[in-house]
């Protein structure tokens, strides 16, 4: 009978000393000596880790700034209107919630792509006869930020790239960069109301491009793309053969007479993932409700992106089941006067804002028509002390103790970005301020002519 023996040698210092003798058949072999591996501590961050990068915190965590403690702290850079607690959502929506936590009926584990009645209820929310939907064509998600995310991992492998807005939501990089895509941008026109540089865009794409990402209405521009612009997006998408990933976060929420086009109604032939969600419209971010999607009409998604999409989901096991359950009762009984007050609010500050802005040399806002921002070019040739808009942005934080983001942040230097969702007050304090900031540091003459939606 074959038989094996093992001897481990070692003592003090010495690492351990495998002896290894095989006796087979009666005839004894000695292999050697073999030194063992010594074990010891190598925990390292992962690859993904370290290429995980946000601008915004990057950004605005490096500034050691400190506010002017005579003044109180207005902060607009926060695209979260819950902040002040002046925009609370409709009674309607917090009492369907409340409703399915006392039935105790969702408690447990949904499927990954979200109960099938509450993907009904998006599919029919969003349908129409020039984008039909099912229910699956909805993928629930946690929040719009991972239908984007899914979205980006299904289209795109590591090493191919992707078109971004510049100026842009700043995860779009975050994201890409983390699952080593390469972000191209693509350039926003400020003197055009912020529509695309389409032949900017053309000329970024190549073989290694998976999907161009359209974000309308926009953040941080707060534009709305007019039906004429987008359906030449779509063209050249469609002229390239790339997908569109479109972020329509902030879908219906446009001011006055500026209307919403979903960019999937524009299209028969280029597939397009469209991310949406519960958090701006119905002004609930941190319930984590979000959506994508799938217009496919040609097939040209076929079953591999929907299976993909599905294998994806499975990671986290879907959306909070509580606010599925309420799903199709915010959908359908959140009342119109509701959503209307909303947008009367964003539009009467984006105005004021606007208007405000408008009168201060050096200063060169360009009108919002949508979402929940506005963007401020600063004219730096007349605000000589200042190196860029982060330096700017800082210094108004040290003297006013106003808050608004660098645009750098989103990869567009020297304008800063307000947040239009606070009180009334709060915006006019906070532009009488930025006033007095300015007129405190400005040099030279007054230039320029403003900038507004030129639809």
């Amino acid at each position: 009978m074959d038989s094996y023996l093992i001897r481990v040698n070692g003592h003090g210092d010495h690492a351990p000393m495998l002896d290894v003798h095989l006796k087979t058949n009666g005839n004894s072999i000695s292999v050697g000596k073999v030194k063992s591996r010594k074990p010891r501590w190598a925990v390292r961050a992962s690859e993904m880790s370290k290429k995980t990068f946000n601008p915004v915190r990057a950004i605005v965590d490096t500034m050691k700034v400190e506010p002017n403690p005579k003044k109180a702290m207005i902060s607009l850079s926060l695209g979260d209107p819950n902040v002040f607690g002046n925009l609370p959502t409709n009674d309607e929506v917090t009492q369907a919630v409340k409703k399915v936590l006392d039935s105790g009926r969702y408690n447990g584990y949904a499927p990954s792509v979200g109960y099938q009645s509450c993907r009904e209820a998006v599919a029919s929310y969003y349908s129409c006869p020039e984008a039909p939907l099912k229910a699956q064509d909805v993928i629930l998600t946690s929040g719009c930020s991972q239908a984007i995310e899914l979205a980006l991992a299904v289209l795109a492998n590591p090493g191919q790239n992707i078109l971004v807005p510049r100026p842009g939501f700043s995860l779009y990089k975050t994201l890409a960069l983390s699952m080593g895509i390469e972000v191209k941008l693509y350039n926003l026109l400020p003197e055009k109301a912020w529509e695309i540089d389409l032949e900017h865009l053309e000329s970024l794409v190549d073989e290694k491009t998976a999907c161009v990402i359209v974000n309308n209405p926009s953040n941080p521009c707060g534009s709305v793309f007019s039906k004429s612009h987008l359906q030449k997006i779509v063209a050249v998408a469609s002229r390239q053969c790339i997908p569109i990933l479109a972020d329509e976060i902030y879908g219906d929420m446009v001011f006055g007479d500026c209307k919403y086009e979903p960019i999937a109604t524009l299209s028969s032939n280029v597939p397009i993932l469209s991310c949406g969600g519960l958090a701006k419209r119905w002004l609930v971010p941190g319930w984590r409700m979000g959506w994508i999607l799938i217009h496919d009409r040609r097939d040209i998604f076929g079953n591999e992106i929907r299976d993909g999409l599905l294998r994806l989901s499975q990671r986290i096991l879907g959306p909070c089941t509580l606010v599925q359950g309420a799903l199709e009762h915010i959908l359908q009984q959140t009342p119109s006067e509701f959503y209307h007050n909303t947008l009367s609010f964003l539009k009467s500050n984006a105005d004021l804002c606007y208007a405000a802005l408008s009168a201060i040399p050096g200063l060169r806002p360009v009108r919002p028509s949508g979402a929940m921002y506005l963007m401020v070019e600063i004219e730096m040739e007349h605000f000589p002390e200042f190196e860029n808009d982060v330096e700017f942005t800082e210094r108004l934080i040290s003297e006013q103790s106003v808050f608004c983001l660098p645009a750098t942040c989103f990869e567009y230097p020297n304008f800063f970005r307000v947040v239009i969702t606070v009180p009334e007050e709060m915006i006019l304090e906070a532009c009488s301020r930025i006033q007095e900031f300015c007129e405190m540091h400005y040099q030279g003459a007054e230039g320029g002519q403003d900038m507004e939606c030129d639809k």
